[in-house]
């Protein structure tokens, strides 16, 4: 008989609250994105106030019961305590919160290694006005805006000067076209000769060789300026492959010179630059700056301290918030200044859960990875994620959001987390393993000193002397780790010291 009926059923389930939520993409943004979500925080929520000494504000402060002092050990005998700064205050005046303010190379360069070296042209100068007054902020001008000025005194028609504008429009940072010349064509609705006719005004345009479609080309353009391009120089424009290669015979035959010649050729190709747009101001790199600083304690091991300049110090305004309350009548308003204070509290205490979290992963890596601080790379020891949870009582995924777009600064330089996990490999007598990365460094120095200890080494004979010390390590993964670091091959290694 079908009918209906209520029941009553208990059972488990895994709910992730909006606020579990929250605290888990606060946990793996880096500092700069951190800063852009506490700005938005600061915006939309009245109750929280940024603390800032400088201004002088006389602030009262009042830690939260869970904000305590940080301590750990580190690999030595001392310890060292860190202070957590994000705090839940109370703010003592009358106003509330106020306004707040809220050299790639291009892709055939990078296939061409013995053109990756060459000079780039130089552009750059400041201005400063003497007078005292208030003037716009001055700046080196883009490539993007000295093509658009010589595009304007070019003498084009309207119609040519709206292509010029939309070539233009299609040049990357290091000084190439990358529109294709069709599409601008039907996009512009004019024929494509027109468009080339624009294209070859565009190529006299300085500096020389920009706007060329290819690396050849743009050589092409600064050799025909010097008066230099010849049926030799164009056979090697065709054949920078062979150049790259250091196949010298080869390259002496196709261009029809002797040695001499072809030397004095390859010469004149170092005089130009394949990145005639690299000396121009373009979009500013981002500063890497580190979450965690590690430094040597004067009594044996490391500390390790959290970079306060990266911590956002953030108030909860108490006198404001009652001020607020006090005044609200409707449910409505009470209930926001309600979701307000809930916010604001929630936000600090998770910001310094977030900081002891870092500090807490950042202080095991140091621990597990303290041969690599003392003695260098060749000491990195293989370290998995799994490591580390087990180590401080975490989950694996917690530390992997931790390590994300996370800084350490060292003595020996500023890397990021994720660089000491590396992938172990065995030992061939069954001992200790090796890690990844310092093989790879082992391979980089035995091929750098190939050149004074004698003749050039290849893959196999690498496999033979790491296994001689005790790694045991296949050719093809020889190979791998010396085409990721751009290593050529021992046949191209050899003629490279002959031409050398």
């Amino acid at each position: 008989m079908i009918g209906q009926r209520l029941e009553v059923r208990q059972g488990q389930g895994l709910v992730i609250t909006p606020q579990l939520q929250q605290a888990i993409k606060l946990l793996q943004l880096s500092n700069q994105e951190l800063d852009e979500y506490v700005e938005a925080e600061l915006e939309k929520n009245p109750l929280l106030q940024r603390e800032e000494p400088e201004a002088g504000a006389e602030i009262a402060r009042e830690a939260p019961a869970d904000s305590t002092e940080l301590s750990f050990s580190d690999t030595g005998a001392s310890d060292r305590s860190s202070t957590v700064d994000a705090r839940e205050d109370d703010v003592y005046g009358d106003a509330t919160p106020g306004e707040r303010t809220s050299d790639r190379l291009s892709d055939e360069a990078a296939e061409q290694p013995g053109l990756s070296d060459w000079s780039a042209a130089g552009k750059g100068g400041s201005f400063n006005d003497g007078d005292g007054g208030e003037r716009p902020e001055r700046h080196d001008p883009t490539l993007w805006e000295h093509l658009q000025d010589q595009a304007s005194s070019a003498g084009f028609s309207a119609t040519d000067h709206a292509i010029a504008l939309s070539l233009i429009d299609g040049v990357d940072d290091g000084g190439y076209l990358r529109a294709e010349l069709v599409e601008i064509a039907d996009r512009l609705g004019c024929g494509l000769d027109r468009v080339e006719a624009v294209l070859a005004v565009c190529h006299g345009f300085e500096p020389t060789g920009v706007m060329a479609r290819s690396v050849p080309e743009c050589l092409k353009l600064q050799l025909v300026e010097r008066n230099r391009f010849d049926p030799a120089m164009a056979a090697l424009l065709d054949n920078l492959d062979l150049l790259a290669r250091r196949d010298l015979s080869a390259l002496r035959t196709v261009c029809g010179v002797d040695a001499e010649d072809l030397s004095e050729m390859i010469s004149e190709l170092k005089a130009l630059t394949p990145r005639p747009g690299a000396g121009f101001a373009g979009e500013i790199a981002q500063t890497v700056i580190p979450d965690v600083h590690v430094r040597p304690d004067p009594a044996g091991g490391w500390r390790v301290e959290l970079n306060s300049d990266t911590l956002p110090r953030l108030l909860v305004d108490k006198r404001y918030h009652a001020s607020v309350s006090a005044g609200a009548r409707t449910e409505t308003e009470k209930a926001f200044v309600a979701d307000c204070a809930a916010q604001a509290n929630w936000l600090v205490k998770s910001l310094d859960q977030r900081a002891k979290t870092i500090l807490k992963v950042g202080s095991e890596i140091v621990r597990q990875q303290d041969a690599f601080l003392a003695f260098g790379v060749e000491f990195l020891r293989p370290l998995n994620l799994k490591t580390v949870a087990d180590a401080i009582g975490m989950h694996e995924s917690t530390v992997s959001r931790v390590t994300s777009n996370k800084y350490v600064s060292t003595p020996r330089g500023v890397f990021e987390l994720k660089f000491f996990f590396t992938a172990a490999i065995q030992a061939t007598d069954g001992g200790a393993t090796h890690s990844a990365e310092a093989v790879r460094h082992r391979i980089k120095s035995m091929i750098d000193h190939e050149g004074r200890d004698g003749d050039v080494l290849s893959d196999d004979r690498i496999v033979e002397i790491l296994k001689e010390a005790g790694i045991d390590i296949a050719r093809r993964t020889v190979a791998k780790y010396r085409e990721a670091l751009r290593i050529p091959s021992s046949v191209e290694r050899r003629r490279m010291l002959k031409t050398g």
